[in-house]
């Protein structure tokens, strides 16, 4: 039995080059090389890149020229994925709204506990 140190074990420690950077867990750097091979990774896997208006009008593209292709299936499928992407546009704007909305009753709500405070003021005053 040896008691030597085993070189061929990995260091638990990074070496002194690579302190600049941390790596992630297959010892790529972080920074965009996506050359050598290397495999692409989005952030957010679960979301699209793009905004609902224009994944809608993708979406409607992609079944129009389905639908010219011939294949009705996967033209139907495209118009159910546009319509989805609307019905979030649609929720989307109106959250926007319900926000608007809440904003324009918050400041009135405020301008009449201003006007309040200067009637009673007026009316201690007198």
């Amino acid at each position: 039995m040896n008691n030597f140190k085993n070189n061929n074990r990995r260091s638990r420690f990074k070496p002194n080059g690579d302190r600049s950077f941390r790596r992630n867990g297959n010892g790529h750097k972080p920074n965009g090389d996506f050359n050598n091979g290397s495999s692409f990774k989005r952030r957010h896997p679960g979301k699209n890149n793009q905004n609902a208006a224009s994944l809608v009008e993708k979406y409607n593209d992609l079944a129009r020229e389905a639908l010219t292709n011939g294949d009705k299936i996967l033209s139907e499928n495209y118009l159910q994925h546009s319509e989805h992407f609307s019905r979030i546009l649609i929720s989307q704007e109106n959250l926007r709204n319900q926000r608007e909305n809440h904003i324009e009753i918050s400041d009135d709500e405020k301008l009449k506990d201003q006007i309040d405070k200067k009637e009673v003021e007026k009316s201690t005053t007198k």
